[in-house]
């Protein structure tokens, strides 16, 4: 049977059985797409989720600036015509003086919001190993790196409104007490009005110690385990690479207020903001089409300080 005979007789049927006053001929108008020799109407899908959102308005955040001298890694052009805030780095794992200083200027210009992204001081992997460093010396690193990046933002008549520590650092953080408690420290003494951004875990927890607002960070592109950390990068299946598969994690995720674990089984996730990387190929797309079905949905998006903001005062 051709596509447009088997959609048309579908149609039928979903009119008989679910009273939908329509003409069988509308099914035009829908996104129309087969999949396992079922017919989906993905506009249907999504009105009905609209009645079960977990979050009704959440960031969209890239981690951007993450080039160093003449190099560059990923599209921040095109991801700032698509996110609500940004993770800069601050020089340690990437990023230096005049790409923080390019990166802060086009955020003010755009209305992104800006985060400090620190690491480990691993400029040559790319913050992702562990350098074996004491609580102290995590401490006065992430000083640093804040310091480096308010010093941009307030030329420009702005601030950093949240910190989201980067690569290797971003996972220990999320397990060891006595780094959580070093980066929760930093942030809080710097600005108590820091937002820090997270996985539940350690950091989350030390932050909300220190008095901090913690918003919690879904990694749409990333396996995670059943007790809310990412799978490491060094198994198999620990990046996600199917786009209709991010797509439909990331709705899911944001709405249901559900993630399919890596040992398929589902946990709780009740995200403020949702991390899209830019540096692989189709990134851009793959992040301009998160972001376009979020909206179709009826999730709204603002950067992560007015989504804080609204929270806060609904509680």
């Amino acid at each position: 049977m051709r596509g447009s005979a088997r959609v048309r007789d579908f149609w039928k049927e979903l009119q008989a059985t679910h009273r939908i006053e329509s003409s069988v001929h509308n099914f035009r108008k829908f996104k129309v797409t087969f999949h396992r020799g079922m017919v989906i109407f993905p506009l249907l899908i999504q009105n009905s989720r609209k009645e079960n959102h977990v979050n009704p308005t959440i960031d969209l955040v890239a981690d951007l600036g993450e080039g160093f001298g003449a190099y560059t890694i990923g599209d921040d052009s095109e991801l700032l015509e698509i996110v609500t805030s940004a993770n800069i780095a601050c020089g340690f794992h990437a990023g230096d003086p005049d790409i923080m200083a390019a990166t802060v200027a086009e955020c003010v210009r755009r209305g992104v919001g800006i985060g400090a992204h620190p690491s480990f001081p691993d400029l040559r992997g790319f913050g992702r190993r562990d350098m074996g460093l004491s609580a102290g010396e995590v401490q006065n690193d992430v000083l640093y790196q804040l310091g480096a990046l308010n010093g941009f933002a307030a030329f420009h008549g702005t601030k950093v409104s949240h910190l989201a520590p980067h690569g290797r650092l971003g996972n220990l953080v999320a397990v060891r007490p006595d780094y959580a408690r070093a980066v929760a420290q930093a942030a809080a003494k710097v600005d108590n009005k820091m937002i820090v951004v997270a996985q539940e875990g350690e950091l989350a927890a030390a932050s909300r110690a220190a008095g901090l607002d913690v918003a919690i960070v879904g990694i749409v592109d990333r396996a995670y385990q059943e007790d809310g950390t990412l799978v490491p990068r060094t198994q198999s299946g620990a990046v996600l690479h199917d786009p209709a598969e991010i797509v439909e994690r990331t709705l899911r995720m944001v709405i249901e207020g559900k993630l399919r674990c890596a040992n398929g089984v589902d946990m709780t996730i009740d995200v403020d903001t949702v991390l899209l990387h830019g540096d692989n190929p189709g990134a851009v797309q793959l992040a301009g089409r998160i972001r376009s079905e979020l909206i179709s949905a009826g999730v709204s998006l603002a950067p992560l300080a007015e989504v804080m903001d609204a929270k806060r005062k609904a509680a």
